[in-house]
C-alpha cells in the first residue's frame, strides 16, 4: 500500500492538501522516533536549544513535555523580618552541571524567569516552580542551605525523567526550616551517592523514602545526620549491599525511637564512626545481621546514646577494625550487649570504648571477654574491674 492510496482525490487542491497533511503526520511520526533517540542518549540539547533546527525538523517540544522535565513546587517562609525573601531561598544552579536545564517561574506566573543570579531574583516571592529537563546528571547541592524553604513538591519525577541522575549528595543539606517533602514519587535507580542528602533537616517530622532504590547506592554518609524531629524512618526496602560509607548515618537523630536495620547488608562498608552518635532516644537496636569483614572504623558509633539499654552486635567481627574509641562511650542506660567474640587487633584504638557505661555493664564485658584492654575503661574504677 502506498502513502496516498488512503488519500482522497476529489479534485488536485485536495489532493495536493491532503497529501500535505500526510506527509506532516508522516514526517511528525519520523521526528518523534529521533527526538526520542535523542532524549536517551542525552543529546536532546542539541536540538532544545536551536530553533533553526527545531523549524528544520518541523517538531514541537513541548509535545514530549511528558518525556523531558521535572517539575518541583516550592513554598517559601517569611524570614525574621517578616518578610519573604530571595537569600536562603534559591537553588544552587552553580553547581549543576548545566544552568540551561533549569526553567524558573515565580508566584504561578507562567513566563520563564530568564536570569538564574540569586542577585536578580525579586524579594517577596512566595512560591517557586523550577522544571528541570532530563539531561541532568546531578542534583548535587540542589537546595543546599536553602534555610527558608518551608515545603518541596517533586510534582513529577519519574523514570522516564530521572535516568540520567547518579549524585543526590546535599541535596537538602541544611534546608532547616524544611517541614514538608514530598518524594514519594522519586526513582532513585542510577544514584550512586546520598551523602549529606537529608543532613541538618531539623525540622522534618515525617520523611517518606520507602520508594527509595538504593541498589547503586555507594556512600550513605551523613544521609540523615541531624534530622532532629524525625521520631520514626521507615528503610526496610533499602539495599545496602553496594555501600562502602556509613559514617554519621543517623548522627543526632535525637527523636528516632526505633529503627528496623534488618534488612541492611553490610558486606562492603569500611567505616561505621558516628553511626547512630547522639541517637538519645534509641532504647533498642539489632544489628545481629550487620557484616563487619571489612570494617576499619567503629569510633563513637553509638556515643551518647543515653537511652540505648540493649545492642545485639552479636556477629561483629572485630578482627579488621583500628578504631574502636568511644565506640559505646556515654551509653549510660546500657544493661545487655553481645559481644561473645572481641577478636580485636593488638593495634587497635580502643581508647574510653566503654567511658560512662554503668559498673555493671563493664564488669560484665570484662568477665566476658578478657582480652579488652585497660584504657577502653574509664579511669574511675570504684569496682575494681581491672
Amino acid at each position: 500500500m502506498s502513502e496516498n492510496d488512503n488519500i482522497p482525490t476529489n479534485n488536485k487542491g485536495d489532493s495536493n492538501q491532503n497529501s500535505c497533511i500526510w506527509r506532516k503526520i508522516k514526517s511528525k511520526y519520523i521526528f518523534k522516533r529521533i527526538f526520542l533517540y535523542l532524549n536517551k542518549k542525552i543529546l536532546l540539547k542539541t536540538i532544545k536549544y536551536n530553533k533553526s533546527f527545531q523549524k528544520a525538523l518541523n517538531i514541537c517540544l513541548s509535545d514530549f513535555k511528558e518525556l523531558s522535565q521535572i517539575e518541583i513546587e516550592i513554598i517559601l517562609i517569611k524570614n525574621k523580618y517578616n518578610k519573604y525573601t530571595r537569600n536562603g531561598t534559591f537553588i544552587n544552579f552553580n553547581n549543576c552541571n548545566d544552568e540551561s536545564f533549569y526553567h524558573i517561574y515565580y508566584n504561578n506566573v507562567k513566563k520563564e524567569i530568564k536570569s538564574k543570579n540569586k542577585n536578580d531574583i525579586p524579594n517577596n516571592i512566595r512560591k517557586i516552580k523550577v522544571v528541570i529537563d532530563p539531561q541532568v546528571k546531578s542534583l548535587f547541592k540542589l537546595f543546599c542551605s536553602c534555610k527558608y524553604i518551608e515545603k518541596i513538591n517533586f510534582i513529577k519525577f519519574n523514570r522516564n525523567n530521572t535516568n540520567n541522575v547518579t549524585n543526590m549528595s546535599y541535596m537538602f543539606n541544611g534546608c532547616t526550616s524544611l517541614k514538608e517533602l514530598i518524594i514519594s514519587n522519586f526513582n532513585t535507580h542510577n544514584v550512586t551517592d546520598m551523602s549529606y542528602m537529608f543532613n541538618g533537616c531539623k525540622s522534618l517530622k515525617e520523611l517518606n523514602v520507602s520508594n527509595f532504590n538504593t541498589d547503586k547506592v555507594t556512600n550513605m554518609n551523613y544521609m540523615f545526620s541531624y534530622c532532629s524531629s524525625l521520631k520514626e524512618l521507615n528503610i526496610s526496602n533499602f539495599n545496602t549491599n553496594n555501600v562502602k560509607n556509613m559514617s554519621y548515618m543517623f548522627n543526632g537523630c535525637v527523636s528516632l525511637k526505633e529503627l528496623n536495620l534488618s534488612n541492611f547488608i553490610t558486606n562492603n562498608v569500611h567505616n561505621m564512626s558516628n553511626m547512630f552518635y547522639g541517637c538519645d532516644s534509641l532504647k533498642e537496636l539489632d544489628l545481629s545481621n550487620f557484616n563487619t569483614d571489612k570494617v576499619t572504623n567503629t569510633s563513637y558509633m553509638f556515643y551518647e546514646c543515653k537511652s540505648l539499654k540493649k545492642i545485639n552486635i552479636f556477629n561483629f567481627n572485630f578482627s579488621n577494625i583500628t578504631d574502636l574509641s568511644y565506640m559505646f562511650s556515654q551509653c549510660s542506660s546500657l544493661e545487655d550487649l553481645s559481644i561473645s567474640n572481641f577478636n580485636c587487633n593488638n593495634d587497635a584504638d580502643v581508647n574510653l570504648m566503654f567511658n560512662g557505661c554503668a559498673d555493671e555493664i563493664k564488669m560484665k564485658i570484662k568477665d566476658m571477654n578478657s582480652k579488652i584492654k585497660k584504657q577502653a575503661f574509664d579511669n574511675d574504677n570504684p569496682c575494681n574491674i581491672y
